[in-house]
């Protein structure tokens, strides 16, 4: 966790590893603009595990992919540590995001005509990381989530189970701070959905890296430190 000085050199401050104050975000709608999030604040410490819960329409996905970065508040502030998010550029978002987020969605994303192996190194290609670090990396990861032995078949000869988790290395592949899970057991039956939950559980606490889930399974978000409810745009703690 990001420390900074204050006048007494005894005493530091301790960042959090994300921070949102005030995020608002309105669409476009046939009676003029729709108000989805409303003045949102939420701080996430390094290594946390957090359910954002809500009906659907209610802003979940919006709300992550802000966090992502792969969408712009109309107003609020968006740190990372000490950095301001909202004065990079499109270039510099996508290598921040690159190598400080991983990204788990519903449907895997993985590309049907590559093998998992090929799958989880796509996002270490566009970075200045050492290769054959990160080849290490994903055996490791591979041999971690009990998918090693399918590393040379494609996404169409594996199971929904192990597609995602595929996934999951994939998103951890570039040792990111940030884990953000939209709905990532949606498409899993109820015995999968719980091994992959606790697995991303058992990976935050052996890598450190904060996990955030939006889902719509309160069992789901019971597993987590922490539980926010986004409805109406407005984010509530449910843990006060």
């Amino acid at each position: 966790m990001t420390t900074t000085e204050t006048n007494n050199p005894q005493r530091k401050i301790q960042l959090p590893l994300l921070s949102l104050a005030s995020v608002s975000k309105s669409y476009p709608s046939g009676n003029g603009n729709r108000m989805v999030l409303n003045n949102v604040s939420i701080e996430i410490p390094t290594g946390e595990t957090l359910a954002i819960v809500g009906p659907s329409g209610s802003g979940k996905t919006t709300l992550l992919n802000i966090i992502a970065t792969l969408d712009k508040p109309d107003s609020g502030s968006i740190f990372f540590e000490s950095t301001d998010l909202l004065k990079f550029n499109t270039q510099d978002l996508a290598h921040f995001r690159n190598r400080r987020i991983g990204m788990i969605f519903q449907l895997h994303h993985l590309l049907p005509q590559c093998t998992l192996w090929e799958n989880v190194l796509i996002p270490t290609l566009p970075t200045n990381t050492n290769h054959q670090e990160a080849e290490k990396r994903a055996e490791k990861l591979l041999k971690r989530t009990g998918i090693w032995e399918y590393r040379h078949q494609k996404p169409s000869e594996l199971s929904g189970g192990e597609c995602q988790r595929a996934a999951v290395v994939r998103a951890l592949v570039n040792k990111p701070s940030l884990i953000l899970a939209d709905e990532p057991t949606g498409a899993l039956d109820h015995h999968n959905a719980l091994n992959l939950i606790d697995l991303l559980l058992e990976l935050n606490k052996e890598m450190g890296t904060a996990l955030v889930v939006v889902t719509h399974s309160i069992e789901l978000a019971r597993k987590m430190n922490k539980i926010y409810e986004l409805n109406d745009g407005i984010l509530t703690n449910k843990n006060l």
